[in-house]
């Protein structure tokens, strides 16, 4: 690989950005693709930089198939080979409550590596979350320390205003994939309401998936956890425009 695209995966991954290195087997050229374009030694079509991101968005690398009529282009994806880089996974979970427990274990079975916020040092206890990043602050004090990036989900369920509406600020303002919040749909309206008038512009408002998780009828804690991880499930994997 020449040094300047080295250097550049390297600031990629530095800067959390999801990057496909694509290598050309019959040249050994290789390309840089992500969600902001492409740059390196030879360029991709439309169909083929699609694709790269597509393999990106699952975390697979190998391979580059196009289902295409062209024949032309069939043959140059097939000597393409994909590396995925991404950075790690992440949910953030704000609000030490009793439905976080099952969702930062089924979060980390999933994948994810979490932490948990809430400046209630009685409810954020290592006893309660053993061997979770445990961040005893306020919401926006620790999104400002943990940078969610396009590779993060947080989930608000303190279903305290004081906690929740700040936390919610701060990862409207990020490129987290996926913001949820706890609570009815009444009590979400009010919620907007607040979020509104501190200034929050509405496409932002929009990002929100209130109440949080899928419909599924869930009832306890932990039904609530799947319906959560589900819904951040779906999020993820949903098809590129």
């Amino acid at each position: 690989m020449k040094r300047a695209l080295l250097e550049k995966l390297a600031a990629n991954k530095a800067a959390k950005i999801p990057t496909a290195l694509v290598l050309d087997l019959a040249t050994g050229l290789q390309t840089l693709v992500t969600a902001a374009g492409q740059e390196g030694g030879f360029g991709l079509t439309e169909a083929q930089r699609i694709e790269a991101l597509r393999m990106l968005a699952a975390d697979v690398s190998g391979p580059l198939k196009l289902a295409a009529d062209d024949d032309e282009e069939l043959e140059g994806a097939a000597r393409l080979f994909v590396v995925a880089h991404n950075p790690p996974l992440r949910l953030l979970v704000v609000g030490a409550v009793h439905i976080a427990q099952p969702l930062a274990a089924m979060a980390a079975l999933t994948g994810y590596a979490v932490a948990v916020i809430d400046p209630r040092a009685a409810f954020a206890t290592p006893a309660r979350f053993p061997g979770f990043d445990l961040r005893v602050q306020w919401p926006d004090e620790a999104l400002a320390e943990l940078l969610p990036d396009s590779r993060t989900a947080v989930a608000v369920l303190s279903h305290d205003p004081k906690l929740d509406d700040p936390a919610l600020i701060a990862a409207l303002n990020s490129p987290a994939f996926y913001v949820g919040a706890l609570g009815s749909r009444r009590t979400h309206a009010k919620r907007i309401d607040r979020l509104r008038a501190a200034g929050v512009a509405e496409n932002r408002l929009a990002r929100i998936h209130a109440p949080i998780g899928l419909g599924i009828n869930a009832l306890t804690p932990a039904e609530i956890a799947v319906a959560i991880m589900a819904q951040v499930t779906a999020v993820r994997r949903r098809p590129l425009d």
